[in-house]
């Protein structure tokens, strides 16, 4: 029989995140991810919202990195698997299980400068998307972007107008 165990979400975090060494040298990083849900109820058609909150584990450089650049309320897209993971409590003796995410890739969805300075972007990058990008790539402006972020080559015409969409991707 087949299987498959993907996980796919886009939250924040729910505290800053540490990242600790194990014995044999791997960096490990335990986070929290706070995931929303809304929708409108079809009874009382009201607005409505539901968030859940996960427990995700990150390993090796990621965990580093997210150490390093993100922080409590940062948001974050993560892609992983479930993992349950099964103990006896010690005080009561019970079995205990929690289901958990084991991160495999994350993807900052802002930069530290979004994050700390809340400043409008310089008029040469207002209305251009920002997609995954080289160390110290220049904006018009000539500032250096974080390596995580760099101004899209498709210009605002393109990104805004919803016909782009359509037929310009290859999948």
């Amino acid at each position: 029989m087949a299987s498959f165990n993907k996980v796919v979400l886009v939250g924040n975090l729910t505290r800053d995140p540490e990242v600790r060494y194990i014995t044999s040298g791997a960096a490990v990083s335990e986070i929290g991810l706070a995931v929303n849900r809304q929708w409108t109820d079809r009874n009382s058609n009201e607005r409505k919202e539901e968030t859940t909150f996960v427990d995700v584990t990150l390993w090796g450089r990621q965990a580093e990195l997210c150490s390093q650049y993100l922080s409590k309320g940062s948001p974050v897209l993560i892609e992983g698997r479930l993992q349950l993971d099964q103990w006896e409590d010690q005080q009561t003796g019970q079995k205990r299980s929690k289901l958990k995410v084991v991160g495999e890739h994350m993807q900052f969805l802002s930069s530290r400068r979004d994050e700390t300075e809340q400043r409008p972007r310089p008029a040469s990058q207002q209305g251009q998307a920002r997609v995954a990008g080289e160390v110290g790539q220049k904006t018009g402006s000539g500032e250096p972007q974080p390596y995580w972020t760099q101004t899209s080559t498709y210009g605002t015409d393109s990104v805004g107008d919803p016909s782009f969409y359509d037929d310009s991707v290859p999948f």
